[in-house]
C-alpha cells in the first residue's frame, strides 16, 4: 500500500500498519510528539490500522487537532483524579473545547482548593505515565459494565445511542471510561495543563435536567504556551465587564431585586443615555426614521395574531391563567406587533413608503437562570428597535441601508472589526417551528444571501437561528471568554403582514402587502455597554465616558480657581468633576488614572495667575499647559467627532 505524506513523499509497505507505528517508521521523534494521525482527511486514532492507500497527516499538539486529542486525554486523566479523590462522583462527558477541555460531574461544587488537589492528583497520574487502550464491548455489556461501575449517566449514553453504533472505551490502568476516542497512547505525553475554573452546568444543556459540576481546564504541548495562555486568561479577567463595571461603578446586581435585572448606577446610566440619544437623534435626523413609544405589554389576543403566544410563549412573562381569568397580559418580548397598529391606524399610499419606525425599546425575555451573565444576558434590556414598512421593490435597498446604518454604529463605536456576520437560517427539517412555506424561505434567504455577497460582506449561514416569522442577518461578536453573543440583527419578513392584514394601496387602487424590515441599528444596549467595557478595559472613548475631565488643585488655595474651571467646563456639556480634597497632587492624579478618567486638568498658582490649564491625559500623557478657552476648543471638537484616540499612557499601578 502506499501512504502520501503531508510534505507529498510516499511510503510503500507491503502490509497492514497502526498509524503509530508508520509514525515510527518516519522517525522516533515524530512518534513520540504524535496525538493522532489524519487519513484522507479524518481525524484518527494513532492506534487505527490502515489497510490500503491513503493520504495521512501525523498530528501532534502543534496542529489544532492533534491539540484537540492532547486535550481530550487530560480531559480523561482530570476525570480519574477526580474519581481518586472523590470516588461518589458520577462521570458524565468531558471533550475538548476551543481553549481546552471540560468534564462534567454529578458532585457537590467544587473549591479552588478542590481543583488545586485534583492538579496534584493529575500530576501523579500523568508521572505514571499508564497506556491508554482501547476496546470495544456489545451493548448489553456496555450497559452492564457501566451498571457494575455505578455510573448512570454513561448508561444513559450508550442506550441513547444508535443500535448499530460502536461502544469504545479507554482505559489508562484501574480508569476507564465510555469515549469515541482518539487519544493519545500514554499519559506521560501531557506536558504542560492547568484547571482553570468549576462552574453549574445543566445534564445534556436542560434546566429540567440534573444540575452537575463543570470542571474547565487547558493544556499545551509545551510549559511556555501554556504559561503565555495564562497571562492571557489574566489579562480577560481584568477585562470582564462583570468585573471591571463594578469597580467603574457602572452597574451592579441585587439577589432580592432578581437574577438578569442589573442597576444601571449614574455612571453607567450616563453612558447609556449618550448612546441612545446618539442613536435616537442618528435614525431620525440622518437615517429618515419617525418615533414611536409604545405599552411594555399587551393582551395575549396580540401575541396569538403574530404567532409569538404559539412559538415563544416559554420566552414571556405571563401575567394571568386563560382558563380563569378574563384577559391574559404578557410582558412584551418584542415591539413589532405594537408599530404594525401604528401603521395601521391610518390608510397608506404606496407613496407613502418606506416608512421607518424607530423606538427604544424596553424588552423582557424569560431566560432562564443558567444563561444569566452580567449585562450581556439579562430578563429585561432596552435596544435601538426599528421596523420598516416597505413595498416589494424598495425591500433590497432598504435591507442594504439597515446593513450600512449597522455598520456606522459599529464604526463610531470602535468595534466594527471584531464582528461577524452570520445568515441565520431556517430549518426545514423542523417545519413546525415556523410559519411560511418552503419557496418563501427559500426566495427570502436567497435575498439577503445575494446582498450580503454584493456587498462584499463575509458571513456564514446558521441553519435553525431564523427567527419563525424570517430570515435574518446576525452581527455577532464574542466576549472576552470567547462566548459569541448577537449584537445588531436584520431580519427580513415577507410573512407577519399577512397575519396582522396590514396592506397600502398601489398606484392602481388595489390593496397590496407590504415587506416589513425588524431591525437594530446598535442593538441592545445593556450588552452594548458590556462589550465596550470589555473592549476598551473600561478605557472609553472620550465621547462616550461618564466622566471625562477631572479638575485637580494642587492645594485648597487653588480651590477657587479649579471651580471656575470646573464651570466652564460644564457650561460646554463636559461631563467634569473636580478633587478638592487635602491630598497630594501625586495621589489624586493616581486616582483619576485608576477612574480611567481621559483628561485630567492640574491646577495651581501658575495656571491661575495666567489662566491656563496643565492638562494631562492617557493619550499622550503630559500635554503641557493650554488655556481654558482652547482645551475646551479641543474636547468639545473630539466629543463631537466622536474621535477614537489611541491609548498610549498606561495606568500606574
Amino acid at each position: 500500500m502506499k501512504i502520501t505524506l503531508k510534505d507529498g513523499s510516499v511510503k510503500e509497505y507491503a502490509q497492514s500498519m497502526a498509524i503509530i507505528d508508520i509514525a515510527k517508521d518516519i522517525s522516533e521523534g515524530l512518534a513520540r510528539a504524535a496525538c493522532a494521525g489524519e487519513v484522507d482527511g479524518e481525524v484518527k486514532d494513532l492506534r487505527t490500522v490502515i489497510d490500503g492507500d491513503c493520504q495521512l497527516n501525523i498530528l501532534t499538539a502543534n496542529d489544532p487537532k492533534g491539540l484537540a486529542v492532547y486535550r481530550h486525554t487530560a480531559a480523561h486523566v482530570m476525570a480519574e483524579a477526580v474519581k481518586r479523590l472523590f470516588p461518589e462522583a458520577k462521570l458524565t462527558i468531558g471533550p475538548s473545547i476551543d481553549n481546552g477541555y471540560y468534564y462534567d460531574f454529578d458532585h457537590a461544587a467544587f473549591s479552588r482548593e478542590d481543583l488545586d488537589a485534583i492538579e496534584a492528583e493529575m500530576k501523579k497520574i500523568i508521572k505514571e505515565g499508564k497506556t491508554l487502550e482501547r476496546f470495544t464491548l456489545s451493548r448489553e455489556e456496555a450497559i452492564k459494565f457501566m451498571e457494575e461501575k455505578g455510573e448512570p449517566y454513561k448508561v444513559e449514553l450508550i442506550r441513547d445511542l444508535p443500535e448499530d453504533a460502536e461502544l469504545s472505551f479507554y482505559s489508562q490502568g484501574d480508569f476507564t471510561d465510555l469515549c469515541a476516542g482518539p487519544h493519545l497512547m500514554s499519559t506521560k505525553q501531557i506536558k504542560a495543563f492547568k484547571l482553570t475554573s468549576s462552574s453549574g452546568a445543566y445534564w445534556r444543556g436542560k434546566s429540567e435536567n440534573a444540575m452537575l459540576q463543570r470542571i474547565y481546564g487547558t493544556a499545551f504541548g509545551k510549559k511556555e504556551e501554556l504559561e503565555e495562555y495564562l497571562a492571557y486568561l489574566e489579562d480577560i479577567k481584568n477585562r470582564d465587564h462583570n468585573k471591571i463595571g463594578r469597580e467603574m461603578e457602572l452597574f451592579t446586581t441585587v439577589d432580592v431585586i432578581g437574577q438578569g435585572l442589573p442597576l444601571l448606577m449614574p455612571k453607567g446610566a450616563k453612558m447609556v443615555q449618550t448612546m441612545q440619544r446618539w442613536i435616537e437623534d442618528l435614525e431620525d435626523n440622518e437615517w429618515g426614521y419617525v418615533r414611536t413609544k409604545t405599552p411594555l405589554m399587551a393582551k395575549s389576543d396580540l401575541y396569538k395574531i403574530s404567532g409569538h403566544w404559539d412559538h415563544y410563549k416559554e420566552g414571556m412573562f405571563v401575567m394571568g391563567d386563560e382558563e380563569n381569568d378574563k384577559e391574559v397580559f404578557a410582558l412584551r418580548p418584542m415591539t413589532c406587533p405594537f408599530q404594525y397598529y401604528v401603521f395601521k391606524a391610518g390608510q397608506k399610499s404606496y407613496r407613502d413608503l418606506p416608512i421607518r419606525y424607530g423606538e427604544t425599546s424596553t424588552l423582557f425575555r424569560n431566560e432562564d437562570s443558567g444563561e444569566m451573565h452580567g449585562l450581556t444576558r439579562v430578563r429585561q434590556f432596552t435596544i435601538s428597535e426599528g421596523h420598516l414598512i416597505v413595498r416589494p421593490d424598495q425591500m433590497v435597498e432598504e435591507f442594504k441601508n439597515c446593513l450600512a446604518l449597522a455598520k456606522h454604529c459599529l464604526t463610531t463605536l470602535g468595534v466594527e472589526e471584531d464582528v461577524t456576520y452570520h445568515l441565520s437560517k431556517w430549518d426545514p427539517d423542523n417545519k413546525e417551528k415556523y410559519i411560511g412555506e418552503p419557496e418563501v424561505w427559500e426566495q427570502t434567504e436567497q435575498h439577503i444571501r445575494d446582498i450580503l455577497n454584493e456587498l462584499g460582506i463575509p458571513f456564514t449561514e446558521d441553519v435553525g437561528e431564523a427567527a419563525f416569522y424570517g430570515p435574518k442577518v446576525d452581527i455577532n461578536t464574542k466576549n472576552v471568554y470567547g462566548k459569541e453573543d448577537t449584537m445588531i440583527t436584520i431580519q427580513w419578513d415577507a410573512l407577519l403582514a399577512e397575519q396582522f392584514d396590514m396592506y397600502y394601496i398601489d398606484q392602481n387602487g388595489d390593496k397590496v402587502r407590504p415587506y416589513i424590515i425588524h431591525r437594530t441599528s446598535m442593538g441592545c444596549y445593556e450588552r452594548t455597554l458590556a462589550w465596550l467595557i470589555e473592549k476598551y478595559a473600561g478605557k472609553f472613548p472620550t465621547w462616550l465616558c461618564p466622566e471625562q475631565v477631572r479638575v485637580l488643585p494642587i492645594s485648597e488655595k487653588y480651590a477657587e480657581y479649579g471651580e471656575k474651571v470646573l464651570a466652564e467646563l460644564k457650561k460646554n456639556g463636559i461631563l467634569a468633576t473636580i478633587d478638592n480634597r487635602s491630598e497630594k497632587i501625586g495621589y489624586k492624579i493616581r486616582e483619576t488614572r485608576m477612574a480611567r478618567v481621559p483628561y485630567m486638568l492640574v491646577v495651581g498658582q501658575q495656571e491661575e495667575e495666567q489662566g491656563k490649564v496643565s492638562v494631562r491625559s492617557r493619550f499622550a500623557g503630559d500635554e503641557g499647559q493650554k488655556d481654558v478657552a482652547e482645551f475646551i476648543k479641543e474636547i468639545c471638537e473630539e466629543i463631537r467627532t466622536k474621535e477614537i484616540r489611541k491609548v498610549v499612557v498606561e495606568e500606574q499601578k
